[in-house]
């Protein structure tokens, strides 16, 4: 019996593009920018008190040493070029009305914003609101679900 041709949804996910970034690393990223979105503003910064007394609010503020933002800022910057771009591609992709028939032209606006602006690519990404959304949306236009890869 012949094969039956692919379906158009099919066909489209056979000729995806391939992504630099590993979907793991983008994954961590997506964990990271989430708890770093849910953090509010310093309420007390001269506080002196024990941070269980205080039940543990503290962590939940935006301190300028917070390890979240460092893990996700090393994450990021310890990223190749190529895999740096993806990520700011895979983000416009899930940020916009855009789909994957798009991949190219965001990639290669990324490419050129990423040459002029490169040394930023991490504050530029912590400072989109709904980070962690936008790159599991861009994932997810790639058949790549963060729950398939962890577990």
């Amino acid at each position: 019996m012949p094969a039956q041709p692919p379906t158009p949804a099919e066909a489209r996910l056979d000729e995806a593009p391939s992504l630099t970034v590993k979907p793991e690393t983008v994954c961590f990223i997506i964990v990271k920018a989430r708890e770093f979105d849910a953090k509010d503003v310093v309420t007390d910064p001269d506080e002196g008190s024990n941070a269980a007394d205080d039940s543990m609010i503290s962590v939940l503020e935006d301190h300028p040493d917070d390890p979240v933002v460092e893990e996700l800022t090393s994450a990021i910057a310890d990223l190749a070029e190529d895999e740096q771009v993806d990520l700011v591609a895979l983000a416009w992709l899930g940020r916009e009305d855009n789909t994957i028939e798009d991949w190219p032209t965001l990639r290669q606006e990324a490419a050129r914003a990423h040459a002029s602006h490169g040394r930023h690519t991490a504050s530029y990404l912590l400072g989109m609101p709904l980070l962690g959304d936008y790159l599991e949306e861009g994932l997810s236009q790639f058949g790549i679900a963060c729950r398939t890869v962890e577990g």
